[in-house]
């Protein structure tokens, strides 16, 4: 008996070995998986890089890097997350359009997509798919009600967990908001955990409208509250990029919507994916902080600050 027990144990040691070795960029108990985005002083995207060029740290632990790409072919899992609230509405549809035609180009063969909408409500409008014509048909049916209300922390909170913790490969929030939550159980910390928790960077694209808070009557005291709401909405949409490995992009008259969707589409064509096993093994779900740079002087690495282990 003790004979077969031998046997048997190094036989499930030998297939979850070769399991492990056959991981590569998912997320798992032994592996930590990110992607990065390097640019040089000028902001231009530097893809030339190879893995002895870059140094990697969890909670100041030096790490070694077992997996490495400098390829972006892995499949991509895009989340659209639409804020349709009453602050939106002069801008949902340069956001439609540029959206579609971003979605149009991004996407290739084995690649997903999903529109979401958020306001008084987290509406599913498309799930995952490659189709084209369906996530047009979602776009179109995005609409703005007439009550008050953006549950944008609930949004990312119930699309991390469905659809994209189940999902493989590299996923990208694209999210479309002014970044003021009204009405969220979710708070903005939770919403950054969640995203991390399913390995999803999040570009946000801070796109306000001229909304006027209807709580607020008057003169100066508009003036000041508009300028309040609209600076606590920019400092959320840059921490959940920040946090997460994405970036932040501001829409302005000299940065159209479609010039950004083209920045981000470079991004998300030019990343380096990496994966290691950790040199010690977590005993409690506690955040690690994970810290990637280069050993080229002069360049700067955009990845996610840690992650959560499972």
């Amino acid at each position: 008996m003790k004979a077969t027990i031998s046997r048997r144990s190094l036989l499930l040691a030998a297939l979850a070995r070769a399991a492990a070795q056959e991981a590569t960029f998912s997320t798992s108990v032994d592996v930590v998986t990110l992607l990065a985005t390097v640019r040089n002083r000028t902001g231009g995207i530097v893809n030339d890089l190879n893995q002895d060029d870059f140094v990697l740290e969890e909670d100041g632990r030096p790490q070694t890097i077992h997996y490495f790409s400098r390829e972006s072919n892995l499949p991509l899992t895009l989340g659209l997350l639409v804020d349709t609230s009453r602050s939106q509405l002069h801008v949902l549809e340069p956001e439609r359009k540029a959206s579609y035609a971003f979605l149009d180009r991004m996407l290739r063969e084995g690649d997903q997509a999903f529109v979401a909408s958020f306001d008084i409500n987290v509406q599913m409008l498309q799930g995952l798919t490659n189709s084209r014509e369906l996530l047009s048909a979602a776009m179109d049916r995005l609409q703005i009600p007439k009550r008050v209300s953006t549950l944008l922390f609930d949004a990312i909170h119930q699309t991390s967990d469905d659809p994209m913790r189940k999902q493989k490969g590299r996923k990208a929030f694209i999210l479309l908001s002014d970044g003021v939550d009204v009405g969220s159980n979710t708070t903005l910390g939770a919403a950054i955990e969640f995203a991390e928790r399913a390995d999803t960077l999040i570009y946000s694209i801070w796109y306000h409208g001229n909304f006027k808070p209807w709580w607020v009557l008057g003169g100066p005291a508009l003036v000041a509250s508009q300028a309040m709401y609209r600076a606590k909405g920019k400092a959320a949409m840059q921490q959940l990029a920040r946090e997460t490995g994405g970036r932040f992009f501001e829409v302005t008259a000299d940065h159209s919507i479609e010039s950004i969707y083209a920045e981000i589409e470079e991004e998300l064509r030019n990343q380096y994916s990496f994966g290691y096993t950790p040199d010690h093994q977590a005993t409690d779900q506690q955040f690690r902080e994970i810290k990637l740079t280069t050993k080229r002087p002069g360049l700067i690495v955009q990845t996610r600050a840690g992650y959560y282990p499972r």
